[in-house]
Protein backbone atom coordinates (compact mmCIF):
# COMPACT_ATOMS: atom_id res chain seq x y z
CA UNK A 1 0.00 0.00 0.00
CA UNK A 2 2.92 2.34 0.64
CA UNK A 3 4.01 1.84 -2.97
CA UNK A 4 0.49 2.58 -4.18
CA UNK A 5 0.32 5.80 -2.18
CA UNK A 6 3.72 6.75 -3.60
CA UNK A 7 2.48 6.13 -7.14
CA UNK A 8 -0.59 8.26 -6.51
CA UNK A 9 1.47 11.10 -5.03
CA UNK A 10 3.88 10.93 -7.96
CA UNK A 11 1.08 10.99 -10.58
CA UNK A 12 -0.70 13.95 -8.97
CA UNK A 13 2.56 15.87 -8.56
CA UNK A 14 3.53 15.19 -12.18
CA UNK A 15 0.08 16.26 -13.45
CA UNK A 16 0.00 19.52 -11.51
CA UNK A 17 3.76 20.27 -11.47
CA UNK A 18 3.28 21.23 -7.83
CA UNK A 19 3.54 19.42 -4.51
CA UNK A 20 1.18 22.02 -3.01
CA UNK A 21 -1.58 21.50 -5.59
CA UNK A 22 -1.09 17.73 -5.52
CA UNK A 23 -1.44 17.82 -1.74
CA UNK A 24 -4.67 19.81 -1.99
CA UNK A 25 -6.13 17.21 -4.31
CA UNK A 26 -4.99 14.32 -2.11
CA UNK A 27 -5.87 15.93 1.21
CA UNK A 28 -2.21 15.92 2.29
CA UNK A 29 0.43 18.53 3.02
CA UNK A 30 2.93 19.45 0.31
CA UNK A 31 5.66 18.04 2.53
CA UNK A 32 3.88 14.68 2.81
CA UNK A 33 3.54 14.46 -0.98
CA UNK A 34 7.21 15.31 -1.47
CA UNK A 35 8.31 12.70 1.06
CA UNK A 36 6.08 10.05 -0.50
CA UNK A 37 7.60 10.69 -3.93
CA UNK A 38 11.10 10.68 -2.45
CA UNK A 39 10.48 7.26 -0.86
CA UNK A 40 9.28 5.95 -4.24
CA UNK A 41 12.41 7.32 -5.94
CA UNK A 42 14.61 5.72 -3.28
CA UNK A 43 12.88 2.38 -3.75
CA UNK A 44 13.28 2.55 -7.54
CA UNK A 45 16.78 3.98 -7.40
CA UNK A 46 15.81 6.59 -10.03
CA UNK A 47 15.11 10.31 -9.81
CA UNK A 48 11.63 10.89 -11.21
CA UNK A 49 11.21 14.63 -10.63
CA UNK A 50 13.49 17.63 -10.92
CA UNK A 51 12.91 20.05 -8.04
CA UNK A 52 13.52 23.79 -7.95
CA UNK A 53 12.39 26.52 -5.60
CA UNK A 54 9.51 27.44 -7.93
CA UNK A 55 8.37 24.29 -9.71
CA UNK A 56 8.92 20.63 -10.37
CA UNK A 57 9.32 18.84 -13.70
CA UNK A 58 9.66 15.28 -14.93
CA UNK A 59 13.03 13.76 -15.67
CA UNK A 60 13.31 11.66 -18.83
CA UNK A 61 12.94 8.51 -16.74
CA UNK A 62 10.10 10.10 -14.82
CA UNK A 63 8.21 10.89 -18.03
CA UNK A 64 8.31 7.23 -19.08
CA UNK A 65 7.28 6.07 -15.62
CA UNK A 66 4.50 8.68 -15.45
CA UNK A 67 2.84 7.44 -18.64
CA UNK A 68 2.47 3.93 -17.22
CA UNK A 69 1.58 5.05 -13.69
CA UNK A 70 -1.15 7.41 -14.91
CA UNK A 71 -2.87 4.50 -16.63
CA UNK A 72 -2.54 2.33 -13.53
CA UNK A 73 -3.94 5.00 -11.22
CA UNK A 74 -6.72 5.69 -13.72
CA UNK A 75 -7.71 2.02 -13.80
CA UNK A 76 -7.78 1.83 -10.00
CA UNK A 77 -9.92 4.96 -9.81
CA UNK A 78 -12.27 3.60 -12.47
CA UNK A 79 -12.67 0.39 -10.47
CA UNK A 80 -13.40 2.39 -7.32
CA UNK A 81 -15.85 4.55 -9.23
CA UNK A 82 -17.75 1.51 -10.53
CA UNK A 83 -18.27 0.31 -6.97
CA UNK A 84 -19.09 3.84 -5.83
CA UNK A 85 -21.76 4.24 -8.50
CA UNK A 86 -23.48 1.08 -7.28
CA UNK A 87 -23.76 2.29 -3.71
CA UNK A 88 -23.85 6.09 -3.70
CA UNK A 89 -26.04 8.87 -5.03
CA UNK A 90 -24.70 12.05 -6.64
CA UNK A 91 -23.58 14.42 -3.89
CA UNK A 92 -20.85 16.86 -2.96
CA UNK A 93 -19.23 19.98 -4.39
CA UNK A 94 -18.78 20.18 -8.17
CA UNK A 95 -16.45 22.89 -9.51
CA UNK A 96 -17.18 23.93 -13.09
CA UNK A 97 -15.57 26.73 -15.12
CA UNK A 98 -17.29 28.26 -18.13
CA UNK A 99 -17.23 31.45 -20.21
CA UNK A 100 -18.84 34.54 -18.67
CA UNK A 101 -21.67 34.46 -21.19
CA UNK A 102 -22.33 30.81 -20.29
CA UNK A 103 -24.91 31.81 -17.71
CA UNK A 104 -27.28 32.52 -20.61
CA UNK A 105 -27.10 28.82 -21.48
CA UNK A 106 -27.17 27.36 -17.98
CA UNK A 107 -29.43 29.53 -15.86
CA UNK A 108 -32.67 28.56 -17.63
CA UNK A 109 -32.04 24.85 -17.00
CA UNK A 110 -30.16 24.83 -13.66
CA UNK A 111 -33.31 24.92 -11.50
CA UNK A 112 -34.29 21.56 -12.98
CA UNK A 113 -30.85 20.13 -12.20
CA UNK A 114 -30.97 21.27 -8.57
CA UNK A 115 -34.42 19.73 -8.18
CA UNK A 116 -33.18 16.41 -9.55
CA UNK A 117 -29.93 16.38 -7.57
CA UNK A 118 -30.37 18.46 -4.40
CA UNK A 119 -27.22 17.00 -2.78
CA UNK A 120 -24.89 18.28 -5.54
CA UNK A 121 -23.36 21.66 -4.64
CA UNK A 122 -22.51 23.54 -7.83
CA UNK A 123 -19.52 25.91 -7.65
CA UNK A 124 -19.68 27.78 -10.97
CA UNK A 125 -16.90 30.09 -12.18
CA UNK A 126 -18.14 32.30 -15.04
CA UNK A 127 -14.87 33.60 -16.44
CA UNK A 128 -13.44 34.10 -19.93
CA UNK A 129 -9.97 33.10 -18.73
CA UNK A 130 -8.76 29.77 -20.15
CA UNK A 131 -7.80 27.74 -17.11
CA UNK A 132 -5.54 24.73 -16.60
CA UNK A 133 -8.15 22.17 -15.58
CA UNK A 134 -5.75 19.75 -13.93
CA UNK A 135 -3.46 22.24 -12.21
CA UNK A 136 -6.36 24.24 -10.76
CA UNK A 137 -8.27 21.18 -9.58
CA UNK A 138 -11.49 22.01 -11.45
CA UNK A 139 -13.87 19.11 -12.02
CA UNK A 140 -14.95 20.22 -15.49
CA UNK A 141 -14.92 23.13 -17.94
CA UNK A 142 -17.28 24.17 -20.72
CA UNK A 143 -15.48 25.47 -23.79
CA UNK A 144 -16.17 26.29 -27.42
CA UNK A 145 -13.83 25.83 -30.34
CA UNK A 146 -11.02 23.36 -30.86
CA UNK A 147 -9.11 21.68 -28.06
CA UNK A 148 -6.38 19.07 -28.31
CA UNK A 149 -5.39 18.37 -24.72
CA UNK A 150 -4.81 14.60 -24.46
CA UNK A 151 -5.25 14.83 -20.68
CA UNK A 152 -8.90 15.84 -21.09
CA UNK A 153 -11.98 13.86 -22.04
CA UNK A 154 -14.77 15.72 -23.81
CA UNK A 155 -18.44 15.41 -24.62
CA UNK A 156 -20.16 17.67 -27.12
CA UNK A 157 -23.14 19.54 -25.70
CA UNK A 158 -24.51 21.59 -28.57
CA UNK A 159 -23.81 24.00 -31.38
CA UNK A 160 -24.20 27.70 -31.98
CA UNK A 161 -23.92 30.14 -34.88
CA UNK A 162 -22.41 33.60 -34.98
CA UNK A 163 -24.56 36.63 -35.72
CA UNK A 164 -23.95 40.29 -36.51
CA UNK A 165 -26.30 42.46 -34.49
CA UNK A 166 -26.99 46.11 -33.79
CA UNK A 167 -29.75 48.29 -32.35
CA UNK A 168 -32.62 49.35 -34.65
CA UNK A 169 -31.79 52.97 -33.89
CA UNK A 170 -28.20 52.48 -35.02
CA UNK A 171 -29.27 51.04 -38.38
CA UNK A 172 -31.86 53.80 -38.79
CA UNK A 173 -29.11 56.41 -38.59
CA UNK A 174 -26.23 54.56 -40.29
CA UNK A 175 -28.03 52.31 -42.77
CA UNK A 176 -28.08 48.50 -43.13
CA UNK A 177 -24.97 46.82 -44.59
CA UNK A 178 -25.83 44.67 -47.62
CA UNK A 179 -22.47 42.88 -47.93
CA UNK A 180 -19.51 42.23 -45.58
CA UNK A 181 -17.37 44.92 -47.22
CA UNK A 182 -19.95 47.56 -46.17
CA UNK A 183 -18.91 46.99 -42.55
CA UNK A 184 -15.78 49.04 -43.17
CA UNK A 185 -18.04 52.10 -43.07
CA UNK A 186 -19.71 51.10 -39.79
CA UNK A 187 -18.88 51.25 -36.10
CA UNK A 188 -17.57 47.76 -35.31
CA UNK A 189 -17.60 46.60 -31.70
CA UNK A 190 -14.85 43.99 -31.32
CA UNK A 191 -14.16 41.27 -28.76
CA UNK A 192 -10.63 40.66 -27.41
CA UNK A 193 -9.77 37.21 -26.08
CA UNK A 194 -7.94 36.82 -22.73
CA UNK A 195 -4.85 36.00 -24.81
CA UNK A 196 -4.96 39.51 -26.23
CA UNK A 197 -5.97 38.42 -29.74
CA UNK A 198 -8.84 40.19 -31.45
CA UNK A 199 -11.73 38.00 -32.60
CA UNK A 200 -12.03 37.80 -36.38
CA UNK A 201 -15.40 38.12 -38.10
CA UNK A 202 -15.67 35.22 -40.52
CA UNK A 203 -17.90 35.17 -43.60
CA UNK A 204 -19.17 32.41 -45.83
CA UNK A 205 -16.90 31.71 -48.80
CA UNK A 206 -13.97 33.51 -47.18
CA UNK A 207 -12.90 30.84 -44.67
CA UNK A 208 -9.56 30.27 -46.43
CA UNK A 209 -8.88 33.97 -47.00
CA UNK A 210 -7.30 36.43 -44.57
CA UNK A 211 -9.94 37.93 -42.25
CA UNK A 212 -11.72 41.05 -43.50
CA UNK A 213 -9.98 44.12 -42.07
CA UNK A 214 -12.61 46.02 -40.07
CA UNK A 215 -12.61 49.13 -37.88
CA UNK A 216 -11.97 48.81 -34.14
CA UNK A 217 -14.47 51.41 -33.01
CA UNK A 218 -14.53 49.91 -29.51
CA UNK A 219 -12.89 46.80 -28.07
CA UNK A 220 -14.23 44.69 -25.18
CA UNK A 221 -12.90 41.75 -23.17
CA UNK A 222 -16.36 40.86 -21.85
CA UNK A 223 -19.26 39.58 -23.94
CA UNK A 224 -21.92 41.03 -21.66
CA UNK A 225 -20.45 44.53 -22.05
CA UNK A 226 -20.33 43.95 -25.82
CA UNK A 227 -24.03 43.02 -25.89
CA UNK A 228 -24.91 46.09 -23.82
CA UNK A 229 -22.93 48.39 -26.14
CA UNK A 230 -24.65 46.98 -29.22
CA UNK A 231 -28.11 47.29 -27.63
CA UNK A 232 -27.22 50.86 -26.70
CA UNK A 233 -26.76 51.81 -30.35
CA UNK A 234 -22.96 52.10 -30.25
CA UNK A 235 -22.32 49.86 -33.25
CA UNK A 236 -22.43 46.34 -34.71
CA UNK A 237 -21.23 43.31 -32.71
CA UNK A 238 -20.33 39.72 -33.67
CA UNK A 239 -21.93 37.41 -31.11
CA UNK A 240 -23.17 33.81 -30.63
CA UNK A 241 -26.89 33.34 -31.19
CA UNK A 242 -27.68 32.04 -27.71
CA UNK A 243 -26.21 35.22 -26.19
CA UNK A 244 -28.51 37.57 -28.12
CA UNK A 245 -31.63 35.46 -28.61
CA UNK A 246 -33.66 37.28 -25.95
CA UNK A 247 -32.63 40.72 -27.26
CA UNK A 248 -33.61 39.72 -30.80
CA UNK A 249 -37.03 38.54 -29.62
CA UNK A 250 -37.48 41.75 -27.60
CA UNK A 251 -36.47 43.85 -30.60
CA UNK A 252 -33.61 45.65 -28.84
CA UNK A 253 -31.20 44.07 -31.34
CA UNK A 254 -31.54 43.32 -35.05
CA UNK A 255 -29.40 40.89 -37.04
CA UNK A 256 -27.80 41.66 -40.40
CA UNK A 257 -25.90 39.75 -43.09
CA UNK A 258 -27.18 36.39 -41.79
CA UNK A 259 -26.72 34.73 -45.20
CA UNK A 260 -23.06 35.80 -45.32
CA UNK A 261 -21.96 34.32 -41.99
CA UNK A 262 -20.40 30.91 -41.39
CA UNK A 263 -22.24 28.38 -39.26
CA UNK A 264 -20.40 29.05 -36.00
CA UNK A 265 -19.13 26.34 -33.69
CA UNK A 266 -19.83 23.91 -30.88
CA UNK A 267 -19.44 23.87 -27.14
CA UNK A 268 -18.35 20.87 -25.09
CA UNK A 269 -17.76 19.88 -21.49
CA UNK A 270 -14.26 18.60 -20.65
CA UNK A 271 -12.80 16.87 -17.61
CA UNK A 272 -9.42 15.27 -16.76
CA UNK A 273 -9.00 11.90 -18.43
CA UNK A 274 -7.19 10.62 -15.36
CA UNK A 275 -10.20 11.41 -13.15
CA UNK A 276 -13.04 8.92 -13.04
CA UNK A 277 -16.59 10.16 -13.46
CA UNK A 278 -17.88 10.48 -9.93
CA UNK A 279 -21.68 10.36 -9.74
CA UNK A 280 -21.94 14.14 -9.26
CA UNK A 281 -19.94 14.79 -12.45
CA UNK A 282 -21.57 12.01 -14.45
CA UNK A 283 -25.11 13.27 -13.82
CA UNK A 284 -24.08 16.86 -14.60
CA UNK A 285 -22.51 15.86 -17.93
CA UNK A 286 -25.52 13.71 -18.84
CA UNK A 287 -27.97 16.43 -17.82
CA UNK A 288 -26.28 19.13 -19.92
CA UNK A 289 -26.00 16.85 -22.94
CA UNK A 290 -29.69 15.96 -22.64
CA UNK A 291 -31.09 19.45 -21.98
CA UNK A 292 -28.90 21.52 -24.27
CA UNK A 293 -29.42 19.15 -27.18
CA UNK A 294 -33.19 19.60 -26.80
CA UNK A 295 -33.24 23.28 -25.88
CA UNK A 296 -33.53 25.63 -28.92
CA UNK A 297 -31.52 28.21 -27.00
CA UNK A 298 -28.50 25.92 -27.45
CA UNK A 299 -28.32 26.89 -31.10
CA UNK A 300 -29.14 25.21 -34.38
Amino acid sequence: MDSLSGLLAFVRAAETRSFVTAGERLGLSASAVGKSVARLEEKLGIRLLNRSTRRISLTDEGALFFERCQRIVGEIEEAEAELFRLTDAPRGRLRVSLPAVGYRLLMPILPEFTRRYPDVELDLDFNDRVIDVIAEGVDAVIRSGDFGDSLLKARRLGSFRQMLVGAPGYFASRGMPSKPQDLRQHACLRYRFPTGLLQDWRFRGQEADPPLQLPRTMTFNNVEALISAAAGGMGIAYLPDFAVREALVAGTLTSVLDEHLTNGGAFSILWPSSRHLLPKLRVFVDFLAERLALDPRAGA
